[in-house]
């Protein structure tokens, strides 16, 4: 069985990725990526299912108001889902079934999860705020990734018309890190993404952190949290809203000016 460096686990991380995956998750995921991939013969698939496992056990403690330890099983069910992707990314051994295994688990995974939470606290309390949280939770991770896939659809389309237009005509790019441009080199240098609040710090948050707090952080830290990724959407949606107007400018134009003629 080869060896593998832990500089050659290292080339398979993601050239930009959210910042608790950089700081909090990769240190540990790294060199079990290593281990996993140097005395196993585990697949990437065998560890997405083991990683919805422990997701669920998560969701169980939840529902049971361990929160702790549902804390610690999400954060270990998150880094092994990271390290399915290295060794596939390491071996070759990636598949587009692998793909939307990892895709439909992690769904799997934060609906339980959020059930988890809002049963075991609604139980504890009677309060039906907990059940509407779970809900909201819930419906903003479907949300995020249903949206994700249907904007990447948009803007290949766009660009899809963009190579088909006349010469002089071709669609101006709006750039994409024009915001802060020296703040966005800076996280650029550390791997970090510029989309600072997006569907993993959302996971960490609720089911990470707030359980790791105690039960009254459950409320307010959900809460900012699904504000805080509700806002990040949105302003991705108008920055592709941004982004289909100015394409549809040049046609617009040359329309015009053919029937002014």
């Amino acid at each position: 069985m080869r060896r593998y460096s832990i500089a050659e686990v290292r080339s398979t991380l993601k050239n930009r990725d959210s910042w608790w995956t950089v700081y909090f998750v990769d240190p540990l995921a790294c060199p079990l990526t290593r281990l996993i991939a140097n005395h196993t013969r585990v697949t990437p698939n065998a560890l997405t299912v083991t990683s919805l496992v422990i997701g669920l056990g998560s969701a169980v403690s939840f529902a049971a108001n361990q929160l702790a330890v549902g804390a610690l099983l999400f954060y270990v069910s998150f880094l092994v889902d990271c390290v399915d992707g290295k060794i596939a990314r390491l071996k070759g051994t990636g598949s587009p079934f692998g793909l939307w295994l990892d895709y439909v688990g992690d769904r799997i995974r934060v609906v339980f999860c959020a059930a988890g939470l809002a049963y075991g606290q609604y139980v504890l309390t009677g309060d039906v705020v907990y059940i509407v949280l779970g809900a909201v939770l819930a419906v903003l991770d479907l949300f995020r990734y249903v949206n994700a896939p249907q904007m990447k659809r948009v803007r290949e389309a766009v660009h899809l018309n963009s190579e088909s237009a006349a010469p002089g005509e071709q669609v101006e790019r709006v750039p994409s890190k024009r915001l802060m441009p020296r703040v966005n080199r800076l996280l650029a240098r550390h791997r970090v993404r510029s989309h600072l609040i997006s569907g993993i710090e959302f996971h960490a948050a609720v089911f990470v952190v707030a359980p790791l707090i105690g039960a009254a952080a459950l409320l307010p830290v959900s809460t900012g949290a699904s504000l805080l990724l509700l806002a990040n959407e949105v302003f991705i949606v108008y920055r592709m809203w941004l982004f289909t107007r100015r394409a549809a400018a040049p046609r617009e134009s040359r329309e015009h000016a053919l029937i002014g003629g």
